[in-house]
């Protein structure tokens, strides 16, 4: 399996349904399947990076747009002002199971410091 053939990559594609609620040309953000706050949202660029350490220079602008993406649906889900987290595991230990780089939005609860 290639990191383009994971459930991420075929989200992006719309191969598969997901609870979408944000999407632009580089960027596709969805509700997570097993939530872990009330606002459990996934932001993926639609471009396959398997994890954080296969980020290049090139993809700074990118990595840059996933952040504001994050930011502005935190303002759209209410949970901007009250605060959240932005967490980006990068691989198996710590917690990254699909291997198409992702960002969790989480809110809409008090969060525990620290994580995990």
């Amino acid at each position: 399996m290639t990191e383009t053939d994971t459930v991420f990559g075929k989200i992006a594609r719309g191969e598969l349904e997901a609870d979408l609620v944000y999407q632009d040309d580089e960027i596709v953000a969805f509700r997570d399947l097993n939530p872990q706050a009330p606002v459990h949202i996934l932001i993926i660029p639609r471009q396959p990076i398997a994890t954080l350490n296969d980020v290049s220079v090139a993809d700074a602008t990118l990595l840059g747009r996933l952040l504001q993406v994050a930011a502005q649906l935190a303002k759209q889900e209410g949970i901007a002002e009250q605060g959240y987290r932005t967490v980006i595991n990068c691989n198996a230990q710590a917690g990254q199971t699909v291997y198409h780089l992702h960002v969790h939005l989480l809110g809409g609860r008090a969060l525990q410091w620290p994580p995990g």
